[in-house]
């Protein structure tokens, strides 16, 4: 008899679904922001993506264990909202892996000397197979490979807080003040930080129950967020803002980032924990991400859970990412950007709106609901339309741009 899946593995999958685009996105997209700010901006942000997912288990409580944001978007709010939702999970999800693809490329090719793009498709090749596989399997890689992220972020990060210098930590070189303008820019990278809400049908019928999803949620976030301000408080500590200019120039690329984070940090044993801590970071998130619009896709699609069922929905999955990825790379904190604010309608709005149609039911108040009441689903949908805002006014170039 299997034993129950542990909060613990089911907080893991939450949590590496998050930290590779937060950990690698999160230090240039927060550079004009700078710590007071940025540490806000993650800290608001997360609490409104838990509640979120709340909403969404909230709304899939009245289905069957195995379906996810097509089938019950479709019922509750319509064809027309649920195809446009289900093109912006697709949307999220590809850039998402997309990004991942580009950067891991980009690492490999400067670790082991090979081509970034056949390093790419090695890195889908082999490790899309633990998605293939089995959630169990993601499970268990992905403990694994928190447990190494730790490892490598404690020794890395202790490595470079060890040497944090206050006055670059707070800036105080600079003479102005202005730094909140640069956090409304900041948000759609901090939304896609704590985009796990395609892996919510995932973790509901992983555990059969709401309640215990609810908490592996929880537990994921808050993982999340604490290897965040730890490694951003690091980061800030060390590397001055104003040398942040070549990091921002690149598109946020990951390699770049370490690069200048490597002219600063004394010790080469920090800057290799460092170097690994941010391959794994990109690798439990590809992972994660992965089984997230793996599981969307057989759904949308009806594809059986059998071998054949399942390399149709690996294929849809992984290849037109990794296409684009070998045809158009670019920034990975600008492919973020994007994410982000897609992802502000099937993390935000939509699931505000299931929740409001799922209480609307005979049986609504009846088992799990997402805490706040009415002011909460109006908080989050808010949250979500002024991150998609601000993104658009920063792509306009109407928002305050730190260029280093």
């Amino acid at each position: 008899m299997k034993g129950s899946p542990s909060l613990l593995g089911g907080s893991c999958i939450i949590a590496s679904v998050c930290v590779g685009a937060g950990m690698l996105g999160l230090p240039s997209a927060g550079a004009g922001a700078w710590t007071t700010w940025s540490v806000i901006a993650i800290t608001l942000t997360m609490a409104i993506m838990t509640i979120s997912g709340w909403m969404l288990l909230e709304a899939f409580k009245h289905y069957d264990l195995k379906v996810s944001f097509n089938t019950v978007t479709k019922d509750m709010l319509g064809s027309g909202v649920n195809n446009f939702n289900n093109l912006t999970v697709y949307f999220v999800g590809g850039i998402l892996l997309y990004a991942y693809i580009t950067s891991s490329g980009l690492i490999l090719e400067g670790l082991l000397g090979i081509n970034s793009k056949i390093a790419s498709i090695l890195f889908v090749l082999v490790f899309s197979t633990f998605v293939w596989h089995s959630t169990r399997a993601v499970d268990r890689i992905s403990v694994v490979l928190i447990a190494f992220m730790i490892f490598t972020f404690v020794f890395g990060v202790s490595g470079m807080a060890s040497n944090i210098d206050l006055g670059v930590l707070f800036d105080t070189a600079n003479k102005q003040n202005s730094y909140a303008p640069y956090a409304m820019a900041m948000l759609p990278v901090a939304l896609t930080s704590f985009g796990y809400h395609h892996s919510v049908s995932s973790m509901r019928a992983y555990y059969g129950e709401e309640r215990r999803a609810k908490y592996a949620i929880l537990g994921g976030t808050v993982i999340a967020l604490t290897l965040y301000l730890l490694w951003m408080v690091s980061i800030y500590g060390n590397l001055p803002r104003n040398q942040f200019g070549p990091v921002i120039e690149q598109g946020g690329n990951v390699d770049v980032l370490l690069s200048a984070l490597g002219s600063v940090i004394a010790s080469d044993n920090v800057a290799n924990a460092i170097n690994s801590f941010s391959m794994a970071a990109l690798l439990s998130s590809f992972i994660g991400v992965g089984l997230g619009v793996f599981d969307f896709i057989a759904d949308l699609f009806r594809f059986d859970d059998t071998k054949q069922g399942r390399t149709k929905s690996w294929a849809v999955t992984f290849f037109p990412p990794l296409i684009m990825s070998l045809l158009f790379p670019f920034g990975f904190v600008i492919a973020i950007g994007y994410a982000g604010a897609a992802a502000t309608v099937w993390a935000c709005i939509v699931p505000a709106m299931l929740a409001y149609k799922s209480r609307a039911r005979k049986d609504g108040h009846e088992g799990f609901m997402a805490p706040g009441g009415t002011v909460m689903l109006v908080a989050v949908i808010a949250f979500g339309v002024l991150t998609a805002i601000f993104h658009i006014l920063s792509m306009l170039g109407m928002l305050p741009a730190f260029l280093g």
